[in-house]
């Protein structure tokens, strides 16, 4: 399932495909009821211009989602964000669609260093907006499937973001949960 968001009179676009759970073991009963958008760092994108501060800024913010229902934090990985960052620099330069494709070799690829017992994957895509990143996680969180992994039983995360000549920007935040 793809979402889509326009901002009528200009070109703003976001994006976000559903988000994609991966485990080897039984994924657990999913979250039914929709949650407000609360606590949420403004205007990222004015403060952070690189790429790497926008990464830390979706770090942030998700974190912060968490603690506003009492989850526990996601502890930022290296290795998983490397293979967000390579995902979303292939959808950036159109080497691959926006979409899941290649989740379970990301996955595969970590675990090789990294063991897991649950995987999932976000993915967004805007260009456009002032502030992407909080697009991005605003439209995650308004999401079921994308807001089920944010607040799923994941101990890591890895974030990557891209961006093109034409201006847009694409996200991939994996979340893991150690063996």
């Amino acid at each position: 399932m793809l979402s889509t968001a326009f901002k009528v009179g200009a070109v703003s676009v976001l994006a976000i495909a559903s988000g994609l759970v991966f485990s080897d073991a039984t994924v657990g009963a999913l979250f039914a009821s929709a949650r407000p958008v609360t606590g949420l760092q403004q205007r990222t994108a004015q403060a952070a211009s690189s790429l790497p501060a926008l990464e830390q800024a979706v770090f942030t913010q998700i974190n912060q989602y968490r603690a506003s229902r009492k989850l526990p934090p996601l502890t930022l990985d290296a290795r998983i964000s490397e293979q967000a960052r390579a995902h979303s620099q292939a959808m950036a330069a159109g080497r691959t669609p926006f979409s899941h494709n290649g989740f379970q070799q990301r996955v595969q690829a970590i675990a090789r260093t990294l063991p897991y017992s649950r995987a999932a994957e976000n993915v967004a895509y805007n260009q456009g907006y002032s502030d992407p990143v909080l697009q991005a996680v605003q439209g995650w969180l308004k999401s079921t499937g994308h807001r089920q992994n944010i607040e799923g039983s994941f101990d890591l995360t890895g974030i990557g973001i891209a961006q093109n000549a034409k201006g847009e920007y694409y996200f991939t935040q994996v979340f893991m949960r150690r063996r």
